[in-house]
């Protein structure tokens, strides 16, 4: 009897293991199934350094055709690429990787035409483009230019004192500026006017940047046929300061021609005393723009804060040919002064202009047949865009959110990839010699006697 009880509570209990395990390896059989179909991961870092930007999101989730992407590498360096593009993968079925093993097919490689090591290619049919680098940024730029097609050209007027490309300077250089466009798969070419008054046919966008001296008659009526014959441009014309040895004229010619299209830049300085203003931009003079109007441009620039230093207010209205959308104004507490010659520029209640004033406009010009529409964006400031400002914020993600909305490419308009962020710690030598002391003598210490005083009151 008692026998075979001892048997049937073995049975049971054996009975309930085989249950047990055959539960256990059921639930771990459907949770890797369901990893492998629903890759999911969590990015930790502070400025999501290991999630694919909005950009690339829509570029990839958005494909209606058949993409290849091969990286060449040896087998025991394909891990970080296959990190990354495997998140590229997950975002669309029509995106395809291939990895190829440069020892074990080098004929691959020899047929590709790769050079080195770790390189990636682009495959959009029989159109093939190279990443530039391999990164986020090189990968997805790639995979723009081959399925755009084509080149798009960023033409940057010289002649009057606009900001140069070839200065890498911190104070007011635009190297920084070429460097960015070019990045964002765009070729970027300074043209002179004065030399021919035309604008290149082959100029997807034209920009003015911050012109120091007066354009004369033939070369505004090259800009005027360029846009309303469909071109695009985007115009950052700076207040006429009077001050130090470089005075920026009026620009007079130029300032009516924007006034027919229906934004007028008036001549004065925006003073902004907003708390953004004073903690980012450390000065009345440089406004902080952190709300935006609603357009394609400034849509994504939610949460972000762009600076412009030294800037004019506009004014804006519709005509008969344009339609005008203000992009983003300054405070409630900003002021326009028109006092412009005083080397001590102060705001003064009782005469200056109360804000907000409007800081970016964006237009369209219809022409006169579909299609032909013209395109443009007047910012009241161009050092925005300079080596000094760029860096600040969301200003390199307007500038080109503004290159792809005039060049008629607003499905790439979205924040960029981000860039590694340095987050060491910077200690003085009593704050390193304080860390060490804590962390290798008195916590240590803190649990010997607590370990020393458990001792003692069991014993």
């Amino acid at each position: 009897m008692s026998n075979g009880w001892m048997q049937a509570r073995q049975t049971r209990y054996a009975a309930y293991a085989t249950v047990y395990i055959i539960v256990i390896l059921a639930v771990l059989a459907v949770a890797n199934f369901l990893a492998n179909r629903y890759n999911k991961s969590y990015d930790a870092t502070a400025n999501k350094r290991f999630t694919l930007s909005d950009q690339t999101k829509k570029v990839v989730g958005d494909l209606k055709q058949d993409v290849n992407i091969r990286y060449f590498d040896d087998a025991d360096r394909m891990q970080p690429a296959k990190d990354l593009l495997d998140r590229y993968r997950l975002l669309s079925p029509k995106l395809h990787i291939e990895y190829v093993d440069l020892l074990k097919n080098p004929t691959a490689a020899r047929a590709a035409n790769i050079s080195r090591k770790g390189e990636a290619v682009v495959e959009v049919g029989a159109r093939r483009e190279d990443a530039k680098t391999f990164d986020e940024e090189g990968v997805t730029g790639a995979l723009i230019r081959a399925l755009k097609g084509g080149e798009r050209q960023v033409c940057v007027v010289a002649g009057h004192g606009e900001h140069r490309l070839d200065d890498t300077s911190e104070a007011g250089g635009f190297g920084g500026f070429q460097s960015v466009v070019q990045r964002d798969n765009y070729k970027v070419q300074s043209i002179n006017l004065l030399q021919k008054a035309e604008v290149p046919a082959d100029c997807t966008v034209l920009v003015v940047a911050g012109p120091t001296g007066d354009y004369i008659q033939p070369e505004v009526d090259a800009l005027k046929k360029y846009v309303e014959g469909g071109g695009r441009a985007l115009f950052m014309l700076d207040p006429p300061l009077q001050l130090g040895r470089k005075p920026i004229s009026d620009n007079q010619v130029l300032a009516d021609l924007l006034a027919g299209w229906g934004v007028t830049v008036e001549k004065d300085l925006l003073l902004d005393e907003s708390a953004a203003s004073q903690l980012f931009g450390g000065s009345a003079a440089a406004p902080v723009v952190q709300q935006y109007d609603s357009h394609p441009i400034v849509n994504d620039l939610t949460g972000s804060s762009t600076e412009f230093p030294l800037s004019r207010s506009l004014e804006t209205k519709n005509t008969d040919k344009t339609t005008i959308t203000k992009l983003f104004s300054t405070s409630a507490d900003s002021f326009a002064t028109s006092n412009l010659a005083s080397s001590e520029i102060r705001i003064n209640p009782a005469k200056d202009k109360h804000g907000p004033f409007t800081l970016a406009a964006a237009g369209t010009y219809a022409g006169s047949k579909p299609g032909d529409s013209g395109r443009f964006v007047v910012v009241g400031n161009s050092g925005w865009a300079s080596n000094e400002a760029l860096g600040f914020s969301g200003n390199r993600n307007l500038l080109l959110n503004m290159i792809n909305w005039l060049s008629s490419d607003e499905d790439l308009i979205s924040i960029r990839p981000k860039e590694p962020e340095d987050r060491r710690i910077n200690l003085t030598r009593a704050q390193f010699l304080g860390l060490q002391l804590t962390s290798q003598f008195f916590w240590p210490f803190i649990v010997i006697v607590g370990g020393v005083m458990v001792w003692l009151k069991r014993r």
